[in-house]
């Protein structure tokens, strides 16, 4: 009988999660739509913006067009949800820091929340380096290569699902030192290791950008070269932060 109470604490505690679970999610659901409907009026804008890099590299009297009778109304309504979740994203992993946080240990929440708060920041500029460095390369190179006679015109929907592609390329390619950082604290890799397969990660991030990128190796470079860098930079910074025992 005395089981009893214990598997009621044990329910109830669970239960309890739940809803803080709930709680939280519910939060971050609501900080997204409220953004969403702040957008709303100007997402034609957001989307004529993430255009743009394509627009400057069409030849003159190019445009892009829209092949479903639907598309033109839901595809910047599209891009209004992707920016008001990028907004939102620091308040949302807010959110999910304060559910795990009580559950952690001092030297834990020290270390998650500077990664929380890197990783974040790392997947912004991954993003920004594909829109402001990469997108004006390839489309380039893109507009350039078409044979003579043909015009290019992107649909618009196909274009979005490229750059969302390309952003989530660039930014998980940008959180690389946090991963390098996480693996060796957690003691899954030692540094040695990642610096004895340096080469196999350099061919690798080729690799990589030839998948993601068109078939030029400018483009190529311009994920495989960060990709090396940002390993190097996870090296230096896990050599510093790595477990006192493996020090």
């Amino acid at each position: 009988m005395s089981d009893v109470p214990e598997s009621d604490d044990k329910l109830e505690g669970f239960m309890s999660h739940l809803i803080e679970l709930r709680s939280r999610l519910i939060r971050a659901i609501i900080a997204i739509g409220v953004i969403l409907v702040a957008l709303l009026p100007f997402s034609n804008k957001l989307y004529t913006f993430l255009a743009l890099p394509m627009l400057r590299s069409l030849p003159s009297g190019g445009h892009m067009i829209a092949t479903e009778v639907t598309t033109p109304f839901f595809v910047p309504m599209k891009v209004a949800m992707m920016a008001a979740f990028l907004i939102a994203l620091p308040y949302v992993l807010y959110q999910a820091w304060a559910f795990v946080a009580p559950g952690l240990y001092n030297h834990e929440k020290r270390l998650v929340l500077p990664l929380v708060v890197t990783s974040t920041i790392l997947f912004y500029t991954g993003m920004s380096f594909a829109y402001f460095v990469v997108f004006p390369v390839i489309f380039g190179f893109i507009a350039a290569a078409a044979p003579e006679g043909v015009a290019v015109m992107t649909d618009i929907d196909k274009y979005l699902g490229f750059v969302l592609t390309m952003f989530m390329a660039f930014g998980v390619t940008f959180e690389v030192p946090v991963a390098v950082v996480v693996l060796v604290r957690l003691g899954v890799v030692s540094v040695a290791f990642l610096r004895e397969i340096r080469r196999y990660v350099i061919v690798g991030a080729f690799v990589v950008g030839a998948i993601f990128t068109p078939p030029d190796i400018v483009s190529q470079s311009l994920l495989a070269i960060p990709l090396c860098l940002l390993y190097e930079i996870g090296i230096l910074a896990a050599s510093r932060w790595k477990p006192k025992e493996a020090q």
